[in-house]
């Protein structure tokens, strides 16, 4: 059949490559057990090719996987290919995981994602980079364990828009969590010992972010078997963070509790 390979595994085992050629490119549709099912991935990839199939349109129980017939779409109506399931846009572009799993990320990010491919575990979404798993939120200052809608949201209200502008960062601290009381906005510090226990409420958010730290470091002395987070401040040199650190104020119960 037209597009279809014979090979053996290691152990002698037959099966079928499926590949086509368009614009000059030789593109690999994936291997299949059977070589009806490799002939029919290579029907489907020419009928993409050559006629006007869109993502919606595309039925996902075909012999071609969904994310091979993005791919596909991508080359033949904007002439890059790209080997994963990426659709561009004017100013962005659409990274589908699967027909209803649909990010927006920003161009600058291209290069990236078209590298590294987005699985799912759980709610969570992560990339592959240097043998490690990385949540993507890290990619947008979003920190560990952060909570939608409390310490980050989306402006559209699509949580998977991750445009730039489209993300809001709330409290972007461990421990530090952002208040308006009558119209003044401050931010209060806790952390987790045997239960909640409240830092102290402060007026900037780095003062909070620095309590936080003091505080761990306090309570880790005492019960070494913690393992704190540590918040990383930008933008700030060493003293001034010694100054802040040395003058800031924690709880008393805190203070107590580690001496």
């Amino acid at each position: 059949m037209k597009g279809v390979y014979e090979t053996k595994k290691k152990d002698g085992t037959v099966y079928y490559r499926s590949s086509i050629t368009f614009r000059n490119k030789h593109i690999s549709l994936g291997s299949y057990a059977s070589s009806e099912d490799a002939g029919q991935a290579y029907l489907e990839a020419a009928q993409i090719l050559s006629g006007s199939v869109t993502v919606g349109d595309y039925a996902d129980d075909g012999a071609l996987s969904f994310q091979k017939a993005v791919t596909l779409i991508n080359f033949r109506d904007n002439d890059v290919y790209i080997k994963n399931p990426i659709y561009l846009m004017k100013r962005y572009f659409l990274y589908y995981c699967d027909p209803e799993t649909v990010f927006k990320f920003d161009i600058d990010d291209l290069f990236f994602y078209s590298s590294h491919h987005i699985s799912r575990r759980g709610g969570h979404f992560f990339v592959a980079d240097y043998g490690m798993q990385i949540n993507i939120n890290t990619r947008y200052g979003i920190r560990r364990h952060a909570v939608l809608n409390r310490d980050y949201r989306f402006i559209n209200g699509d949580r998977f828009d991750y445009r730039y502008e489209n993300i809001d960062i709330i409290n972007r601290y461990f421990g530090v969590e952002k208040r308006v009381k009558h119209g003044i906005t401050e931010y209060r510090a806790k952390i987790l010992v045997n239960g909640s226990m409240i830092i102290g409420t402060y007026r900037t958010e780095l003062e909070a972010a620095i309590a936080y730290n003091k505080a761990a470091d306090l309570i880790t002395k005492q019960l070494p078997d913690k393992n704190y987070e540590i918040n990383y401040i930008e933008g700030i040199p060493p003293h001034t963070y010694a100054d802040i650190y040395t003058q800031v104020k924690i709880s008393d119960k805190i203070v107590n509790y580690s001496s």
